[in-house]
């Protein structure tokens, strides 16, 4: 049945595994919490750059990095609070701290909980007492990550948080997607765009936001791996972002509760009462044939 093995390699390293699916995740605590394997049928669904991950100077470009408490990027990395200004780098300070493992189950599912607290060095660039819990759970074919923010101010919390996965894909011609959207937001441009169903690979970088998704699901299909990707995910995620550098082997399709700057411009922000917990929800699964 279900399995945790644990490995010291550079960094410790948590392996949930699933025998009757051969579908495993590998996750490291001491890295931002990130999950940096993940397969299905014994076949890789994402993407790693191992010589990156393997620097913890560098931030990881591969696997399921973890967005908190902003996600993009600010104006110089600076955003106003209570007319003071707080330095925060892009997709905030989450995937760079050790997170500290608080539970693991092999019952129903093969589970692991990780915990990520604030201390004196969150608190000089993001002034609030807060206990952010994940728990990854593998069953099958799916890799799903029940999350929990909780406030421990005694005042009120903006966040925002997201999932920057990166997907494995040799041909992204080959790829299809399920997105209901008509209009996206250009990153590059800055510009507002009709999405005409596809994009341009041809282009160095493709960064684009769909605002306001109007569904908490969507589907890829990579005909060229005979793939079917399903993301779902809480009410609370309510901006999809597509990103990808041309000539690499991978794309991210990252569920985010808001859009970049929101920490200064208040779009879609979450503002979690003292005290109070929030529960979100993101899974993914993947389907071949």
């Amino acid at each position: 049945m279900f399995a945790i093995a644990v490995e010291q390699r550079q960094f410790e390293t948590y392996i949930l595994t699933d025998p009757s699916a051969q579908s495993s995740i590998e996750v490291v605590p001491e890295r931002g919490g990130i999950v940096t394997s993940w397969q299905v049928g014994g076949k890789p669904i994402l993407y790693m750059d191992t010589e990156r991950f393997a620097d913890p100077s560098l931030s990881i470009r591969g696997g399921i990095p973890i967005l908190f408490p902003i996600c993009g990027n600010l104006p110089n990395d600076t955003y106003i609070y209570n007319g003071q200004a707080y330095k925060l780098k892009q997709h905030g300070f989450a995937r760079d701290l050790a997170w500290q493992v608080s539970a693991r189950s092999t019952d129903d599912c093969a589970s692991l909980t990780l915990v990520l607290e604030s201390n004196a060095q969150t608190r000089l660039n993001y002034p609030f007492d807060f206990q952010v819990a994940f728990t990854y759970q593998l069953q099958g074919n799916r890799l799903t990550v029940q999350q929990r923010y909780t406030n421990l101010s005694q005042s009120v919390m903006p966040f925002a948080a997201g999932f920057h996965p990166y997907f494995a894909v040799a041909d992204k011609r080959q790829l299809q997607f399920d997105l209901t959207a008509t209009q996206l937001w250009d990153h590059i441009t800055q510009s507002a765009q009709p999405y005409p169903g596809y994009f341009d690979y041809d282009l160095d970088q493709v960064d684009v936001a769909f605002l306001d998704f109007p569904s908490t699901s969507t589907t890829v299909r990579d005909r060229n791996q005979n793939l079917s990707l399903s993301l779902n995910y809480s009410s609370s995620f309510t901006t999809l972002v597509f990103w990808t550098v041309k000539g690499k082997d991978y794309y991210c399709l990252e569920p985010w509760t808001a859009a970049r700057n929101a920490m200064n411009t208040g779009d879609r922000l979450i503002q979690l009462a003292p005290q109070a917990s929030l529960d979100a929800s993101f899974s993914l699964a993947a389907t071949f044939g």
